[in-house]
């Protein structure tokens, strides 16, 4: 943060604001749940009420993350995601993101104040992974069509075929009873 000093009306002010992290594949599933509880209690002692969450969990990265760990140079292509919204006064993010960066446990992090749209509407990360994409939902219906018409011409076919075995049926009789 810039060492502006903020006019003391803007430093008493609560703002919302969101904390975006994502915490190293490295870290065992079942450990993910407590780093999770780390980073709430670090806001909540710095005098943030928190407001909603969505709780990490693993997937794969658009590009490969590189970050430097214990000397070396380490690339991560998947993390656990997930987010906490709160409420605080200005003055308190600077000691939140220093514990952030302390936290030996996270690949990377953004706080961001939040707009009035952006609270009036929280984007789901993991909920929208589950919902199907536009091309997903038209190429099953181009499948599904498909089906259809295929299943269209098939039943053509089937009565076609039984229209041939009735005439030969019907042929045989008449034979069978010109021979008879």
């Amino acid at each position: 943060m810039s060492e502006e000093t903020m006019p003391a009306a803007e430093a008493a002010e609560r703002n919302n604001y969101e904390l975006a992290f994502h915490v190293l594949p490295t870290v065992a599933e079942g450990e993910v749940s407590g780093v999770f509880d780390t980073i709430k209690s670090l806001i909540t002692t710095h005098g943030g009420e928190l407001i909603d969450e969505e709780a990490p969990a693993r997937f794969e990265l658009a590009y490969e993350v590189v970050k430097h760990i214990d000397t070396k140079n380490r690339k991560f292509t998947s993390a656990y995601f997930g987010w906490v919204r709160f409420s605080s006064e200005a003055v308190a993010i600077e000691a939140i993101n220093e514990g952030m960066d302390e936290n030996s446990n996270l690949l990377r992090y953004m706080v961001i104040k939040l707009t009035k749209a952006e609270e009036a509407d929280a984007f789901r990360f993991h909920e929208a992974l589950d919902v199907p994409k536009i091309e997903d939902v038209e190429e099953s219906q181009k499948v599904s069509e498909t089906e259809d018409s295929e299943t269209k011409e098939d039943k053509n076919e089937n009565e076609e075929v039984k229209e041939v075995e009735i005439e030969e049926k019907k042929e045989e009789t008449a034979t069978e009873e010109d021979t008879a």
